[in-house]
């Protein structure tokens, strides 16, 4: 395992401001790809006596989702000291009048808002884009919701699992005789996270010319289905609808994930035309490397089962690393499939900085090792890094507010009044 790149000053979003409004996954993962490569990033929660929007009390609920860590004093979320690292976290009761005057005034020294809210709960707290661009005409929006900000669906509630199946992901997603299921993390409410940050610098880019920020409308369906290849022009032109496939690629032959005799599966990608070749000579079947028929993609596909068994009957001989091993030597793509435990052995993983360990405090004393993942992409000369890990509600409240001109006494009577 490798410790945190050194600590750099700045990086290429260095000297922008972002709040970021909302809980959970899509708006705080779009934060924290931001807040990893240097923009201050401002993370409004709710305060501890108040409810958010979603109906859960004291901050952002991804703070007690999964495994918690017991620090001796509160237990936090694992997962909340990698989605909130780089954060500022700023404590503001939105569904009162004097906390949307500090949301407001905050806004308006910022270049970009982040938001997961349903559409129109901003703008039953006068914070919605006409509102705030006039305040801020360089402010840059980036709204993120299950179906976006217009359209007969866009006051349904929206969740990245409801997005995942109206985009088409979970229709294609296991084997035909059984029941769609799920890819194991929320890969629909990531999706539009990054295509919240990848447009919010394009926003940024128009912004340079223009001098005028804008609305990014990302919607979770849109960014499953933005993922689903050549579905859409399939059944455009044909009529065709793919179904669920099990570990296969149906048409990209071969390509598949097979057993092998240890009770290990390897997963074999040999559908480029010289690596299947090289694969059939490499296992023996020189007769199928040689078959003209089989020569391209296209003959391949129409014989998959034949391949896919034939493969099948060599790999049920061999061990996973006997496999690995004779398709690495004939430069065949394959690999085994890994657990966390896996990858956090693996050479690779640790010689790229994908692994990175931090210390938890226990009662303020530094003790429990913490790892989180690596920062991607890699910059070479303006790399991401951690600067600090997920804060505590409200850490940052004091210094945030009195940056913009409240001073110790109104914040002390802001906060008895629940407001901070």
């Amino acid at each position: 395992m490798s410790n945190p790149p050194p600590k750099t000053a700045g990086g290429p979003l260095a000297g922008l401001t972002v709040i970021e409004m909302g809980t959970l996954i899509a708006g705080p993962f779009c934060g924290r790809l931001l807040a990893e490569f240097g923009a201050e990033v401002i993370k409004i929660e709710s305060p501890s006596d108040t409810s958010s929007e979603s109906g859960d009390s004291g901050g952002d609920p991804l703070r007690k989702w999964r495994k918690l860590h017991d620090d001796g004093c509160e237990k936090t979320s694992l997962w909340w000291y990698a989605q909130a690292r780089n954060k500022k976290s700023v404590t503001i009761n939105l569904r009162e009048h004097e906390g949307q005057e500090i949301a407001r005034k905050l806004i308006s020294t910022a270049d970009i808002l982040v938001e997961n809210f349903r559409p129109g709960t901003l703008e039953k707290w006068g914070l919605g884009y006409d509102v705030l661009s006039a305040e801020n005409p360089k402010l840059i929006m980036v709204r993120m919701s299950g179906f976006g900000q217009t359209g007969p669906y866009k006051d349904r509630v929206g969740f990245g699992a409801i997005g995942e199946s109206m985009g088409g992901m979970r229709y294609i997603t296991g084997y035909a005789d059984r029941a769609p299921v799920r890819v194991g993390i929320s890969i629909g409410d990531s999706l539009a996270a990054m295509y919240g940050a990848m447009g919010a610098l394009m926003a940024l880019h128009h912004r340079h010319a223009s001098g005028r920020g804008q609305v990014v409308d990302v919607a979770l369906y849109e960014a499953v289905f933005s993922m689903m290849e050549s579905m859409l022009p399939e059944y455009g032109m044909t009529g065709f609808i793919r179904e669920r496939t099990g570990a296969s690629l149906p048409g990209i032959v071969p390509s598949n994930t097979y057993l092998c005799g240890d009770g290990q599966y390897i997963v074999i990608g040999a559908n480029g035309d010289s690596i299947f070749r090289r694969m059939m000579a490499a296992i023996g079947r020189e007769d199928l490397g040689n078959d003209p028929n089989l020569a391209d993609n296209a003959g391949r596909s129409a014989r998959t089962q034949e391949l896919d068994n034939a493969i099948a009957a060599w790999t049920k001989t061999i061990a996973l690393d006997t496999g690995l091993a004779i398709l690495e030597k004939a430069d065949v793509p394959a690999g085994r499939i890994y657990s966390i435990a896996d990858i956090v052995n693996d050479m690779h993983f640790q010689a790229r900085g994908m692994i990175e360990t931090h210390a938890l405090s226990k009662c303020g004393v530094k003790s429990d090792e913490l790892l989180l993942p690596g920062i991607v992409p890699k910059l070479s000369e303006t790399p991401g890094q951690t600067r600090w890990i997920g804060p505590k509600l409200g850490e940052h409240t004091a210094e945030i507010l009195h940056s913009i001109g409240y001073d110790t006494v109104t914040q002390a009577q802001l906060k008895t009044r629940g407001i901070i």
